[in-house]
């Protein structure tokens, strides 16, 4: 029962730090294209942001094996109120060079912050639901990942609107204040060192992986990579440059997005028929709805090449991809828990995330190039490439009961 209490807080505590992740990435998107930056210098402002998400993660797990995730989730929280407080220090009066680097480096505090608490939330599912109930986990999983990206759409909105009303710098303290509480309150009520592993994990494991646990990561990496392609800088620039949307405007439709996309994560399992061993039919499933995503922005990019109207494929084939995407990475937040057993949950769901973050910082620094190069077909064509890679990976993955944790 104790485990289900700071398990409930660790999520309440994921939740508040979702709505200001959101919320800093509309803010510095639109602040700086405001500014007159480039696509692929928006896409730099991102870089440290997801190269310490690859860092953070790997660590992270081995720090919340050994010491437990109340840790992990106290460092993620408060670094994330010291990032928001340092982008507020930005002086219009700096010269670009120093404006981006030291966005960069408040970026890069808070890939940290993000995956720190993420991988804590993430991981402490595992603690709480028996080892015999897939259905349950999937289910479990389904709901928190859905719930998360529909607080991240919400904290879009929010980005946008604080941008509009209070300013760059007002924005940024009313969020670090509204975290700091939300750390405080955690500080207060979890108790007890949970999610730390009995056996102790050695450094140099990090790497040694199963091969089901190694084929998820790749798959992730370039799913991951596929969506934030077009998504990081493509999407949000193209709405306002090309079509000429406002912050609130841009910041809504995006919150809209992600909130629907989140609703439809936290539904998958609806999607997805259950086996009874909690892996074989779900393994098909990732592999039926990757291919399934590859084919939307193959098509979105060639209906824009035969003329059709970019502002209503753009947004009909956002909605599109948000559902096939939704699906596909519900399936793999389970897979990943399937694959891995309790004690080692932090450790392989940060080599995971890991990934997962690789393939955000390709994406990102691809979305800004592909849109520069080639605007917004640039980054469809290069999604769908992306997700099939992802697809191919996918027809490696196990499906047996006695071959998934087998050692690498």
């Amino acid at each position: 029962m104790s485990d289900l209490r700071n398990y409930a807080i660790v999520t309440a505590a994921y939740w508040g730090f979702t709505l200001t992740d959101g919320a800093l990435r509309m803010l510095v998107l639109l602040h700086f294209n405001a500014l007159g930056y480039t696509p692929f210098q928006l896409a730099f402002l991102f870089v440290l942001y997801e190269f310490f998400g690859v860092v953070t993660n790997l660590l992270g797990g081995w720090i919340g094996s050994r010491l437990g995730l109340t840790v992990t989730l106290f460092a993620g929280l408060a670094l994330q109120v010291a990032a928001l407080l340092m982008l507020s220090a930005v002086d219009p009066g700096w010269t670009m060079a120093l404006s981006v680097a030291w966005v960069v480096a408040a970026q890069g505090l808070a890939g940290i912050a993000k995956d720190l608490t993420k991988m804590s939330s993430k991981s402490a599912i595992k603690l709480v639901v028996p080892e015999d109930k897939s259905s349950t986990l999937f289910r479990w999983v389904a709901l928190l990942t859905g719930s998360k990206n529909t607080l991240k759409g919400v904290g879009f909105f929010l980005g946008g609107l604080l941008l509009a009303t209070l300013g760059f710098a007002g924005a940024l303290w009313a969020m670090a204040g509204a975290l700091a509480l939300v750390l405080l309150a955690c500080a207060t009520l979890l108790k007890g060192d949970f999610g730390r592993s009995k056996a102790k994990v050695k450094f140099t494991q990090l790497l040694s992986k199963t091969p089901a646990v190694n084929r998820m990561a790749a798959a992730r990496f370039f799913l991951f990579g596929a969506r934030d392609v077009w998504f990081v800088v493509g999407v949000p620039v193209f709405l306002a440059s090309q079509l000429g949307w406002g912050f609130a405007e841009v910041g809504g439709f995006l919150a809209a997005w992600v909130i629907g996309y989140g609703v439809v994560q936290a539904a998958a399992p609806a999607f997805v028929r259950h086996s009874p061993d909690g892996v074989s039919g779900e393994v098909r499933a990732a592999r039926l709805w990757a291919l399934i995503l590859a084919a939307i922005p193959a098509g979105l990019a060639a209906a824009l090449a035969w003329g059709a109207d970019p502002a209503l494929s753009v947004i009909a084939g956002l909605g599109l991809f948000g559902v096939a995407f939704a699906v596909n990475s519900s399936i793999h937040s389970y897979l990943i828990l399937a694959y891995t057993d309790a004690d080692t949950v932090a450790v392989n769901v940060g080599f995971y995330y890991m990934a997962n973050a690789g393939g955000r910082l390709m994406g990102s620094l691809l979305s800004g190039l592909s849109y520069q190069v080639a605007g917004i077909a640039g980054c469809l064509l290069t999604a769908a490439a992306l997700v099939a890679a992802s697809f191919l990976i996918a027809l490696f993955l196990p499906t047996g009961t006695a071959e998934r944790r087998l050692p690498a």
